[in-house]
């Protein structure tokens, strides 16, 4: 699908048209060598391990920089022998993960569900330093889906600029950043948008601890993606390139020119990382609310997705 025909699709005035097409003409001669594109593994499979490890080698053969590992749970993790595979291939490795259940977070009134987030943490800390990583990047605060029918309170707040100032603090032994994720009003009440996640990386005012911007959740809560970038401003730590569907980047309504636009303001560096759900995969399917194939493969997203990065992102 060419550029007009997609920009038909989101009902834009054909003002609007030719000023997409001119801008996407624009960054695609913009040279992206310093900028790296990723495929986050929960496009096949709820819970990288042993049995993934051969998928590493069919993303480097798409042209991928690294894999963004996701795991949420560590017991018998493979880290040696994934390691081994990522430095055979020269493939580089963030991580993501998340709290599944209440009994895990940082902004539980419980001390004890606190202290067990905290170490949940470190524990996906040391596993990512331990297969030669260095990012980690989620909704680090409220389990997912936990929606109390209230707004946060204070003292959650000020619990979860506590831990992160904690876990910052073991990162920094790890040599690995935090990069804290702001989710849609459906899967979190915690933090919402790129503003308060921009103040919270302030009042936690720690080297290690920064933002995951992620354009799917973004499209949903924010008035401009370009706008919120910058509000980000030098906080931005990782970036997940996801369409307003989770679908195939560059094929639905988020408006990549002024999100590029918006990280070459703020001099991002970091990766681009494609992230969407294995729909077939009913954990993932159920957690996502995915109720149609979102592509004619999951393949597709990420074989298709870097092709679009590559041609316009910069």
């Amino acid at each position: 699908m060419g550029n007009y025909q997609r920009v038909l699709r989101f009902g834009l005035r054909p003002v609007q048209i030719a000023a997409y097409v001119r801008a996407l003409k624009r960054f695609g001669t913009h040279n992206i060598e310093t900028m790296r594109i990723g495929a986050n593994t929960l496009i096949w499979t709820a819970g990288f391990s042993r049995e993934h490890i051969p998928l590493l080698a069919q993303i480097k053969e798409h042209g991928f920089d690294l894999v963004e590992l996701a795991r949420f749970d560590w017991k018998d993790y493979p880290a040696t022998e994934i390691r081994r595979e990522l430095e055979k291939l020269d493939l580089g490795v963030s991580y993501c993960t998340a709290f599944g259940s209440r009994e895990k977070s940082l902004v539980h009134e419980d001390a004890l569900a606190r202290r067990a987030g905290i170490e949940f943490m470190k524990q996906a800390i040391d596993n990512t330093a331990a297969t030669g990583g260095h990012m980690l990047a989620g909704p680090f605060h409220s389990p997912v889906g936990f929606l109390p029918g209230r707004r946060r309170t204070a003292d959650e707040w000020k619990w979860e600029i506590e831990a992160l100032h904690e876990l910052g603090e073991y990162a920094v032994k790890a040599d690995v950043t935090l990069a804290i994720e702001p989710l849609n009003r459906f899967e979190s009440y915690f933090l919402n948008t790129a503003a308060d996640g921009a103040r919270l990386c302030a009042e936690v005012d720690h080297p290690n601890v920064g933002l995951l911007y992620d354009t799917f959740h973004a499209h949903i809560e924010e008035k401009d993606q370009g706008d919120a970038i910058r509000a980000v401003g030098h906080h931005l730590k990782h970036f997940h390139s996801c369409e307003n569907d989770r679908g195939t980047p560059g094929s639905g309504q988020v408006y990549w020119p002024s999100v590029f636009t918006a990280l070459r303001d703020v001099g991002y560096d970091g990766a681009l990382v494609i992230e969407s759900f294995g729909y077939a995969i009913k954990e993932l399917a159920a957690a996502a609310c995915i109720w149609r194939d979102l592509a004619s493969t999951p393949d597709v997203i990420a074989w298709e997705g870097i092709k679009f990065l590559r041609a316009h992102a910069g």
